[in-house]
């Protein structure tokens, strides 16, 4: 399957030609809404270039990207994909509950694998990262532990960036063998590096202007949705819809990717090389 998967991905990316990348040391923007100064080792596209990726290898897109960051090292495997919707602004005085968001979690999913064979059910085991919100940097950050039915455990993790009208959705794609070294890069060399732009910061809000959302912190976790909503549909929903656009598959057609971009940049180098007059 991974094999196939990845030619598939390396077919079609030679029937629709190079993507537009932006390699690093450069500053790129994230849509309207945000910019990030690109780390050197770094590639990027923006949100059209994104979506047209996902198109071309079959994955469904949410209309919301707005820019996607790979390594240009080979031995690593992981994305960061970056979508903004505008929700209204999230008030951020709410104190959050993380065990009754957990137990809501997983009163969810034991609902929803009801209506799943064996073999594809999820469980929620815990918090990897307990839910926290960074009021400095309007940053809302958590990370579940979850368990297949093979009693494989991975993590789901998540970062929300609030702003202005809205917020940023922050995620990170990784094998679950390199998923804290990887959190690290995320943390260290991409968010604290993302700035949002001039009248749409958190802090930016009008009262007498601006739209308010109908929910919370605890609800944006839940998926935007609510408790009654989450407790209903559950994480399986969640994880289904991700698990499309960035899961096992996902990160599957980054190994072909990665061939995709080395090539690119074997023949980037070999065109800047004048050959040797004899």
């Amino acid at each position: 399957m991974l094999l196939v998967f990845c030619m598939m991905f390396s077919a079609t990316a030679a029937a629709e030609g190079e993507y537009n990348w932006i390699e690093g040391g450069t500053t790129v923007d994230l849509g309207d809404i945000a910019s990030i100064e690109l780390d050197p080792g770094f590639i990027f596209l923006d949100g059209e270039e994104t979506k047209r990726m996902a198109q071309d290898y079959g994955d469904p897109i949410s209309g919301l990207e707005i820019g996607s960051i790979f390594p240009m090292d080979e031995s690593q495997t992981w994305a960061v994909y970056f979508d903004y919707e505008e929700t209204g602004h999230i008030k951020d005085d709410e104190k959050i509950d993380a065990d009754a968001l957990l137990k809501s979690y997983q009163e969810g999913t034991e609902e929803a694998n009801k209506d799943l064979q064996p073999s594809e059910r999820y469980y929620v085991t815990g918090w990897d990262i307990e839910p926290f919100y960074d009021e400095k940097t309007n940053n809302l950050t958590w990370s579940l532990l979850l368990e297949d039915a093979n009693k494989e455990t991975f993590l789901n993790y998540n970062t929300r960036i609030l702003t202005r009208e809205g917020n940023i959705s922050v995620i990170l794609v990784t094998d679950p063998q390199n998923m804290e070294a990887n959190k690290q890069i995320l943390d260290e060399k991409i968010l604290p590096l993302l700035n949002i732009k001039e009248g749409n910061k958190y802090t930016d809000f009008n009262e007498s202007t601006d739209k308010v959302a109908e929910y919370g912190l605890s609800a944006l976790i839940l998926g935007g949705t609510g408790l009654a909503v989450a407790k209903k549909a559950g994480l399986i929903a969640v994880l289904l819809a991700f698990g499309k656009k960035f899961g096992v598959l996902v990160v599957a057609a980054i190994v072909g990717l990665w061939s995709f971009i080395r090539k690119k940049k074997k023949n980037k180098t070999s065109e800047t090389v004048e050959p040797i007059s004899e």
